[in-house]
Order: structure tokens, then C-alpha cells, then sequence
């Protein structure tokens, strides 16, 4: 190249650190050990170690795939026998903001393209606005609600040496956040903590939200996975009831193990039913200008079964089994921590809900985990309790009393 010649378009890019989860992913594929425990990558599995095809699903897949006729594009709203079912199956039916017609849900790509597409129409309402997220969230938060332009701030929620909210905290802190200003708030099985607000902690915060003229931006990635498919839209009901608007991100990768499918979508409540129509169709341009159209695959199954008495019937069954089998592994581990010594220090794995909770411990600890015990998790100490057996409970109870002494 002579001196005269452009410099390459991409000569100024250096490599990026690699991804944390994708990391612990490849490291522990490389892990030649037979004895090897995988908390880190975020997906359920059974008892197996398998992530399964839901039953419902084949059956709404078979359907589907007989009755297809084309594969033309449906909308850049998605599927709207989907979006309507949505819609009831997190504010149900009755809810008087649907009553008033003044809830509008578009389908994206999975919760992600939800959170994107919500964080776009705020900066296209409120350019410069703060988004008001947990100390500690999920990761992925803060590029995906960073990356629209949003300004982040943090509320404290956990104290994960103690292992228990901040509650105090996080209400002074909020009351301080200027009118007008956004909070996400994970609408159950908190990730990465598993630690859920009580009922009357929601009525707190929907009141102060209230009050201040704050913005509700609920997450609901795992409905179902916490108390049951009503009990964990418990939240969003309410706060939809108090304040005259709110958005909600809400995906079916973990409730319906589509995770590949990538189905999610974002509801939106206004304060009115000419406001909501405002919004939908922003939320359209927003859509139209980053994917287009969403993909119909998963969303025309998940349809199928949100729509469907007998489908539905055997989703719920089969959520309920993934539900317990988690329930099930955090009341394994904490008793199998108190018999090897830990005494009641891990009583929080019982009592949190989710697939999710923090070990607490530095990432010193988490790297002997891993290069001694092969248990690995990311490096904040994360721990997706799904990923645990029966058959390696005691063995990962061994190894995290070793590695915290």
C-alpha cells in the first residue's frame, strides 16, 4: 500500500475482551474432566442435563408445519393471534388498562429484541433519558439499553454477601431519580439473584413509582418459573393498575424452551387508547428500521398453545415439572451444604426463586471452582441452578465448601 492509499476501513478495531457466558461456554467444553458442573450458560435443563423439546410444542410444531401453506411474511407487528394472547397472559383478561384498550404488544425476536426496541422508543420520546437499572442485573441489560442511547444508573437491590435485598436503599434511591426517568425492574425470578420482591415490596415501589412520575420497564423473562404463570405477572398487574404508563418486555425462551426460536415481545401500556396507538406505530418504524419482520416460527407455536384448551393445559403441567425440578435442586444443594458444615449460610438457596443465584464469593473462589473442582459459573458468581443433577449436588456442595474456607 503506498503512503497515498487510504488506510483500511477497519484497520482501527482492535479485538474485543470475549463475551463472560460464551467464555465459561468454551471453557467448559474444553474441560476433559468427567467430573465437570456447569452453572454458567442460562438455559433450563432436566434431570438428564438435557434442554428439551416441551411436548406441547411438537405437537403445535406438527400442526403447524401440515397446515403451512407459505412462507411470506406476516407482519412487522408479528403474528396477531400471538400478540393477543400475550397480552392476556400477562395482564389477563380483565385488567382494566386492556378493558380500556390501552395496551398495545408487538412481537420481536426474542426478550432482547423486546428490551432494544422498548429502549429505541424511549430515546424517540425522551432523547438523553436515564434508564434506572439493578446493582446487580443480567449483563445483557446494560448494551442492550445502553446501546439505544439511554444514560444508565444503578439502584442497589442485593447485597450478596449477606444474600438479601437492599430494599431500604433501593427506595432512597429511587425517590431521588428525577420525574420522568425510567426503572427496569425484573418482574420475577431476578437474574442473577433469585431474589424476588414480596407483595407488599411491589406495592411499595408501584406507589413511589406512582408519586414520583416515574416509568415502569418491567423484564419478564421467566414467567411461570417462579410461583406460576398468574403469581409472577403478579407485579406488572399491579404496577399497570397505579401508574398511566409502563412498558414490559417478556420472552418465551425459558417457559417455553424456545430459545432458539427467538420469541419475545413488547407490550406497552398508555395512558390512553389514542396514546397507545401513538406508540404502536413508532414501535413499528423502530421494528421496520432494525429487522424488518420478526420471525414466525416460534411465535405461530407459541399461539397455538397460548390459544389452545388442551395445549395449554399441557404446557402448564409440563412449566409446572421445570418449576419443581429447579425447586427441587436449590432444596438439594442447601441441605447437602448444612450436612457437609455450612450451617445455615446457604439457607438462601432454599428460600430464592428462579434459576439463578449469586455464590457470593470472590472471583478468586469462582477460579479455584473451576481449575480444581471443574465447576464453573461466571465470575460474579452465578450460579444457574437448573445445571445441577441429583447425581453432582453433594460433589458441587464439597466444592464450594472447599473453595469458601
Amino acid at each position: 500500500m503506498s503512503p497515498s492509499d487510504p488506510a483500511p476501513v477497519f484497520e482501527s478495531l482492535s479485538r474485543l475482551s470475549e463475551d463472560a457466558i460464551l467464555g465459561v461456554m468454551a471453557k467448559f467444553r474444553a474441560d476433559p474432566s468427567p467430573l465437570k458442573i456447569d452453572l454458567g450458560v442460562g438455559v433450563y435443563r432436566d434431570a438428564e442435563g438435557h434442554t428439551p423439546v416441551l411436548d406441547c410444542v411438537r405437537v403445535a410444531e406438527r400442526r403447524i408445519l401440515d397446515a403451512q401453506v407459505t412462507k411470506s411474511y406476516v407482519a412487522p407487528a408479528g403474528r396477531e393471534e400471538f400478540n393477543a394472547a400475550v397480552v392476556e397472559l400477562v395482564l389477563g383478561r380483565e385488567h382494566r388498562a386492556v378493558l380500556d384498550r390501552r395496551v398495545i404488544a408487538v412481537q420481536t425476536p426474542g426478550g432482547c429484541g423486546a428490551l432494544r426496541v422498548g429502549a429505541e422508543l424511549l430515546r424517540a420520546a425522551a432523547a438523553g433519558t436515564s434508564i434506572h437499572v439493578s446493582d446487580p442485573t443480567w449483563a445483557n441489560h446494560l448494551p442492550l439499553l445502553g446501546g439505544a442511547g439511554l444514560r444508565l444508573q444503578r439502584y442497589p437491590y442485593y447485597d450478596a454477601t449477606a444474600h438479601r435485598l437492599t430494599f431500604d436503599a433501593m427506595l432512597e434511591r429511587l425517590e431521588r431519580a428525577p420525574a420522568g426517568d425510567v426503572v427496569l425492574l425484573h418482574a420475577c425470578c431476578h437474574n442473577p439473584t433469585g431474589a424476588d420482591l414480596d407483595d407488599a415490596q411491589w406495592r411499595t415501589i408501584a406507589d413511589l413509582l406512582s408519586r414520583r412520575g416515574l416509568l415502569p420497564y418491567l423484564d419478564l423473562a421467566y414467567q411461570g418459573f417462579g410461583g406460576g404463570l398468574d403469581a409472577d405477572a403478579q407485579g406488572i398487574r399491579l404496577i399497570a393498575s397505579r401508574v398511566p404508563e409502563c412498558l414490559i418486555a417478556t420472552s418465551f425462551s425459558k417457559n417455553l424452551g424456545l430459545y432458539r426460536e427467538r420469541v419475545g415481545a413488547l407490550l406497552a401500556v398508555a395512558a390512553s387508547e389514542e396514546r397507545a396507538a401513538a406508540i404502536r406505530s413508532h414501535v413499528l418504524q423502530i421494528a421496520r428500521s432494525i429487522y424488518s419482520m420478526p420471525p414466525d416460527h416460534g411465535a405461530a407455536i407459541a399461539a397455538e398453545i397460548l390459544t389452545d384448551p388442551a395445549l395449554r393445559g399441557t404446557w402448564v403441567a409440563e412449566l409446572g415439572t421445570m418449576r419443581e425440578r429447579v425447586r427441587a435442586m436449590r432444596r438439594l444443594l442447601a441441605d447437602a451444604l448444612r450436612r457437609g458444615g455450612g450451617g445455615r449460610a446457604y439457607d438462601y438457596l432454599e428460600h430464592q426463586r428462579g434459576m439463578f443465584s449469586l455464590l457470593g464469593a470472590p472471583p478468586a473462589v469462582v477460579e479455584r471452582l473451576r481449575e480444581e473442582f471443574h465447576v464453573y459459573m461466571t465470575a460474579d458468581g452465578r450460579m444457574n441452578l437448573a445445571g445441577l443433577m441429583p447425581s453432582n449436588v453433594d460433589p458441587l456442595a464439597h466444592a464450594i465448601l472447599q473453595a469458601t474456607r
